[in-house]
């Protein structure tokens, strides 16, 4: 029995096909990658607010930028991720019986540019749906308001929906994955073949081709002017991209030591500290003799306090309409700059409250 599941997850040295292993590692390679970096950002946003802050709140957007770019230099030059070409793997068009073509040779014009919508845009959109997800379970917990509103009718129906959906998701990963272990499959990922390309391991011909492009340059002097721009424009985003793919290749066990390292569990215990719900407000006592009444004014709207609020990342104490509409919009404290989320706001009880 062990035998014959050893034979179904390892690859034969005649097939160019890579195992389930190296398959599913480069898929998590790059997951390992974006919370190690996001956790880097964060600290540096919290040491300087005013100058980095502005790397924590266009996260997302910066890193799917840099990773584009990553990409479609890894692409355009040895027909693989930059993952796929970590782990010794490229892309070639599913169904080509010509043979397999050079990783130098690149992908077809529309394989390429689907595999590049696919390797950034799903990943970005499926990470923008979670943190819409967590948003809106906060604000289910937190919200103002009122039970029988329709936005919070739509939103928990939205919130009931998503894990059957996400559930669907994952299933057609793992259905993929079982039909790529029994041989039933050329892909071991749907976004392969939605793309229309296989993974098959890098020969000694690409090697070759490879070490060949790297030793080569072309000369400027022989081109016009506008070419002379064109290629220098293009060797900058090239060196750019290179300098990316080689600090993640150096930085590459760092940053899953750190992804590592941020996710065990006593930060999982950190975590749900801070996601405790608020504590039922206290008794109604009776107004004792010479007890001052404190009347402070919140630091947004500039009026007296009404349900004050703190920020537990800050100490600051605010309304807490103003407070949420604030975190929730701007993830952060207003005075401080420090990163904050809804799961921050603890609402402060007085004796007279």
């Amino acid at each position: 029995m062990a035998e014959h599941g050893a034979h179904l997850t390892a690859a034969s040295a005649a097939d160019d096909r890579p195992s389930i292993f190296e398959a599913v590692a480069q898929d998590s390679l790059m997951a390992a990658v974006k919370p190690a970096l996001q956790h880097l950002v964060k600290v540096l946003a919290e040491a300087q607010p005013g100058r980095c802050g502005f790397l924590w709140h266009r996260f997302d957007e910066i890193y799917a930028l840099l990773d584009l770019l990553l990409q479609q230099h890894c692409l355009a030059r040895c027909s693989a991720s930059f993952a796929e070409n970590f782990y010794g793997l490229k892309r070639i068009p599913t169904g080509d019986c010509r043979g397999q073509p050079l990783a130098t040779a690149g992908l077809p014009r529309r394989q390429h540019w689907k595999s590049l919508l696919l390797l950034v845009l799903v990943p970005y959109l499926k990470g923008k749906l979670e943190k819409l997800v967590c948003s809106l379970k906060e604000e289910d917990e937190y919200s103002i308001h009122p039970p029988s509103s329709a936005w919070k009718r739509f939103y928990r129906a939205f919130l009931a929906a998503y894990p059957f959906v996400n559930m669907t998701w994952e299933g057609w990963f793992l259905i993929q994955q079982l039909c790529y272990i029994l041989g039933q499959a050329q892909h071991h990922s749907p976004l392969l073949r939605l793309a229309g390309v296989r993974l098959v391991r890098l020969t000694a011909e690409d090697m070759q081709a490879l070490e060949k492009r790297a030793a080569g340059a072309t000369s400027l002097h022989t081109h016009s002017l506008k070419t002379r721009v064109q290629l220098a424009l293009r060797r900058a985003l090239g060196a750019v991209a290179l300098s990316l793919s080689s600090g993640l290749s150096v930085g590459m066990f760092f940053l899953q030591f750190l992804e590592w390292w941020y996710s065990s569990e006593h930060q999982e215990a950190i975590k749900a500290l801070t996601a405790l719900p608020a504590p039922p407000p206290p008794l109604q006592a009776e107004h004792e003799a010479g007890l001052p009444r404190l009347k402070s004014v919140c630091p947004l709207c500039r009026r007296v306090r009404v349900n004050a609020t703190a920020l537990a990342t800050s100490g600051f104490v605010f309304c807490y309409r103003c407070a949420h509409a604030y975190v929730r919009s701007h993830q952060r404290c207003p005075v401080t700059g420090y990163a904050t989320q809804l799961q921050h706001l603890v609402k402060l009880y007085s004796p007279d409250s």
